[in-house]
């Protein structure tokens, strides 16, 4: 038996492929799903917009998704390892240290990610007692929330749900709440959707989503952030897909668990957009309203809609499965890391992660340094970790072995087209979206 398949033996992983897939799901849909995507194809040409992003969550999906799932197999660890194993093949040091990039990255984002779950606990709460119906202006209640200091508690049971999965492992707890989170989210925003459909207006709403201005194909910044949608919504920055990848058997299928997650990813997307846009135009309000779309306007739906409350409690519970799964998988990372760097306990390495990012988010629950803070780490930090994973997976490794290693465990093998698109398109991809991102402010 080799050194690498031992240490597969002694790694806690997924024991199944549904429970992978599921998580990768989990971990990919998310807040830029659910408010972004459908403010995005409603500002750049309706169905138009969906020619562009299906191109590239497919062609990302086939080259940067499976290269970070095998990459974390191959070399059975996050990214530091990883990195640090890669340079070695060639006599080369200093991997760690360009792993801490994406590890550091995702743990800023899981401080400010921790806090807007807690946003959706709170709101969740409010509606099922009440008190988010009663409130005046839902800006104002919103407002309180957001601000200083607002949502202490509400964080602070979001982070202890995730560090009580987090103790029980990948196999009996990571696998095994997004086996139920994860079936949840669809079924409950299916409801939704529903009876979305039965709203009068709603269907100004779906000819918003639906009806193709093809115009806007021609116009660059639609393709743009067609790639910036894409790129984040698979979660791809060298981190949390990799990490993932790293607690796979030799005999999980990555080509299968890649285009599954990105199916599930897109119909997610899909659905929510369906849900959402619909519920805003049937009472006249603004659906290019961003963030706040999910915490100001659409409250304000639900006070006026007929069962409005009821609504509110199925659409925050989904939220909150989506949100709670992205947050594991965003903790997971720096968990994985001391874990296996500091060669320390992993539950006291969860302990750890969870009460520091709970510590420092604290101090940035004020919904306008959150927004810096995350605007920050993926501008500036995620799609260069991304960028990185690439070069290590496809150029440092050699795009031969990476496409061995992705079809090891897999009935199906990658054709010609593989090698060139990986090496060149995709991390050429992930350094445009580096560039770009930081020229326009961000692009998802």
């Amino acid at each position: 038996m080799s050194n690498m398949e031992q240490s597969l033996n002694k790694r806690d992983g997924f024991t199944s492929n549904l429970g992978f897939i599921l998580s990768c799901v989990g971990s990919a849909v998310g807040m830029g799903n659910i408010w972004l995507f459908p403010y995005r194809i409603g500002q750049y040409g309706g169905a138009a917009f969906l020619i562009p992003y299906l191109i590239f969550i497919v062609l990302l999906g086939s080259t940067g998704l499976m290269g970070e799932f095998a990459f974390g197999r191959m070399m059975q660890s996050g990214p530091m390892g990883a990195f640090d194993k890669a340079l070695q093949t060639k006599g080369k040091k200093g991997g760690k240290v360009l792993g801490v990039i994406p590890v550091v990255g995702t743990f800023i984002i899981a401080i400010g990610y921790a806090i807007v779950v807690g946003w959706f606990i709170r709101f969740l709460v409010g509606y099922i007692t009440g008190s988010a119906l009663t409130a005046t202006d839902s800006g104002v209640y919103f407002g309180q929330i957001a601000g200083s200091f607002g949502s202490v508690p509400w964080h602070f049971l979001a982070l202890a749900i995730v560090l009580i999965v987090s103790l029980f492992g990948i196999s009996s707890g990571i696998e095994k709440i997004n086996k139920v989170m994860m079936p949840a989210f669809y079924v409950l925003f299916l409801i939704l959707l529903v009876r979305v459909c039965t709203l009068d207006g709603a269907v100004d709403g779906f000819k918003y989503l639906c009806i193709p201005k093809w115009e806007f194909l021609s116009q660059p910044k639609t393709w743009i952030y067609a790639l910036g949608q894409a790129f984040f919504s698979l979660s791809l920055s060298g981190s949390g897909m990799l990490v993932y990848g790293s607690y796979l058997r030799r005999d999980n299928d990555v080509i299968d668990g890649a285009r599954k997650t990105v199916l599930f990813d897109t119909i997610a997307a899909l659905t929510a957009a369906l849900v959402i846009i619909p519920s805003v135009f049937a009472f006249g309000l603004d659906p290019a309203s961003g963030p706040p779309l999910l915490f100001i306007t659409l409250p304000s739906v639900f006070k006026v809609m007929p069962f409005g409350r009821v609504f509110a409690i199925l659409f925050f519970i989904s939220l909150i499965c989506a949100s709670i799964t992205t947050l594991v998988c965003l903790l997971e990372v720096p968990i994985e890391a001391i874990q296996n760097n500091l060669h320390i306990d992993r539950k006291i390495a969860v302990i750890g992660v969870c009460v520091v990012t709970f510590a420092i988010g604290l101090f940035v629950e004020d919904g306008n340094v959150l927004g810096t803070l995350l605007d920050f780490s993926s501008i500036y930090i995620a799609p260069l970790g991304a960028f990185i994973a690439g070069v290590m997976f496809f150029w440092v490794i050699g795009v031969d072995k990476a496409k061995a290693e992705i079809e090891t465990g897999s009935s199906k093998t990658l054709g010609s087209w593989f090698k060139p698109t990986a090496k060149y398109v995709y991390v050429f991809i992930s350094i445009f979206v580096f560039v770009v991102g930081i020229m326009l402010g961000g692009i998802g």
